[in-house]
Parts: C-alpha cells; sequence; structure tokens
C-alpha cells in the first residue's frame, strides 16, 4: 500500500516553461531555484511523496515536480508512521551535517565530564544569550558541552558582526567571549573565519533568533533554557 502523506503548502507557485520543452532533469530544478528565485541549492532528492522532488536550499525545504513546472513549499507529513514530519527529517539531517563541518570553527566551553554536547547559534547583543553564557559554568557542571556558533542577529554588514569576529579572532577567544556577553569591550581583531558562513548555514536551517540550540539528534530548540531545564531536555531526547 502507497503511503498517505499530506503536504500542507504554505507557499505555492507555478512557473510557466514558456514553448520551450521542460525535461524531467535536476538541471532544470537547480537553474529554477538558482538564477531565477536566487536560492543556493545544496541537494536534490526524491521526496517522500512519489513523484516531487525535494529540493534543500539556502531558505530551506521545497518540493518541485520533476519538469519544473510547480514549486511548493510548505511541511510534508506522513500519515502511516504517525504523523511523522518529513520535512523536519530532512532538516534535522541538514543540521547535523552542516554542524559537524564547522567542527573547526566553533567556538567551545567543554564541560569535563561531558554527557551532552549541543550547538548553541549565539549574538553579543541578544539579552539571552548573555543570560545563557553568565550560566556557563553550570552548564558545563551538568555535563553539557557548549559548541557556540555565530549569528549576527542585525547581518554581516552591522557593527555587531564586527564583535564577533573580534571574538573568534582573540588569543584567548573564550575570555574574548566571556567579555562580550558581559557588555565589556573587546580588542578589535579580524582574522580568517567562517562567521558569515556559519551565519547563512543558520538561516538556511530555521534559525531566525537567538540562542538557537541544536541538540544531538539535530532537533532545533530556539530561546534560552536554564540549566536544569535544558539538562531534563536533553535526557528526553534518544
Amino acid at each position: 500500500m502507497k503511503k498517505l502523506i499530506l503536504l500542507i503548502a504554505s507557499v505555492f507557485w507555478c512557473v510557466s516553461a514558456g514553448a520551450q520543452l521542460v525535461t524531467d532533469n535536476d538541471d532544470v530544478l537547480r537553474d529554477l531555484f538558482e538564477n531565477q528565485l536566487g536560492l543556493a541549492v545544496s541537494e536534490i532528492n526524491p521526496a517522500a511523496m512519489p513523484g516531487l522532488r525535494e529540493v534543500i536550499t539556502s531558505q530551506g525545504v521545497f518540493y518541485a515536480t520533476p519538469d519544473g513546472q510547480y514549486l511548493l513549499r510548505g511541511l510534508m507529513y506522513n500519515l502511516t508512521e504517525g504523523l511523522v514530519n518529513e520535512t523536519e527529517k530532512t532538516m534535522t539531517r541538514v543540521r547535523l551535517a552542516g554542524v559537524a563541518s564547522f567542527a573547526d570553527s566553533k567556538l567551545v566551553f567543554p564541560a569535563k565530564d561531558e554527557k551532552y554536547k549541543i550547538t548553541v547559534f549565539t549574538d553579543t547583543t541578544c539579552t539571552y544569550c548573555r543570560r545563557m553564557h553568565s550560566q556557563i559554568d553550570e552548564y558545563n557542571d551538568l555535563g553539557i558541552t557548549v559548541e557556540y556558533m555565530a549569528f549576527p542577529r542585525y547581518g554581516t554588514e552591522h557593527p555587531s558582526f564586527n564583535e564577533l569576529e573580534s571574538i573568534w579572532c582573540a588569543d584567548k577567544p573564550q575570555e574574548a567571549m566571556t567579555k562580550g556577553m558581559a557588555g565589556q569591550k573587546v580588542k578589535p581583531k579580524q582574522c580568517d573565519n567562517r562567521l558569515a558562513e556559519q551565519y547563512a548555514f543558520a538561516q538556511s536551517v530555521g534559525v531566525n533568533s537567538t540562542p538557537a540550540i541544536i541538540a544531538k539528534d539535530g532537533s532545533l530548540m530556539p530561546g534560552y533554557l536554564p540549566p536544569k531545564q535544558l539538562l531534563q531536555t536533553l535526557q528526553k531526547i534518544k
């Protein structure tokens, strides 16, 4: 029996192929997204719903007919497996792969007795990011290693991005982060870094505010959680 899948579409576009013949070719979809819609495409795969292609872009997941004529954006649910969110399944995979690709450019506050590891998108202009960092020792004492990635809320052209860059480029970046989060001035410094890439990646996987936490299973938890509450949440994740 074919899987019954519910597709909830929040955006629906019909793209005319004009007089040209449109073939079932992923190159057609890539051209549509990149050259007509201005979205970078990282993957094109068969969608969970037969007959559709799943397109992973710089602005998240889209679905399209193979000929490039119809394009949808929304959440796809598999009803035969207990209302499984197929779109979120894809996003968790993409988040985990992306987080791993930035392993060498994170700013890490390790727990001595590590039980859990989280990736946190942060910004020194964010009140709740500052509150979270003020409790960094408590998170670490509970066995939670915190790995920071940059999410400059006002964009990469704003002065706040320069502060994040100075922190990551500092001789002692952990100390610089603590100073920046406390509202203290951080010595300006530049270096080769991947902060703009981190910001772009965050936007592509659903991050739109800070702090935002990615857990070991790839799930996204927006917002601040106190140390003990975060621990309880992580303990429930398989």
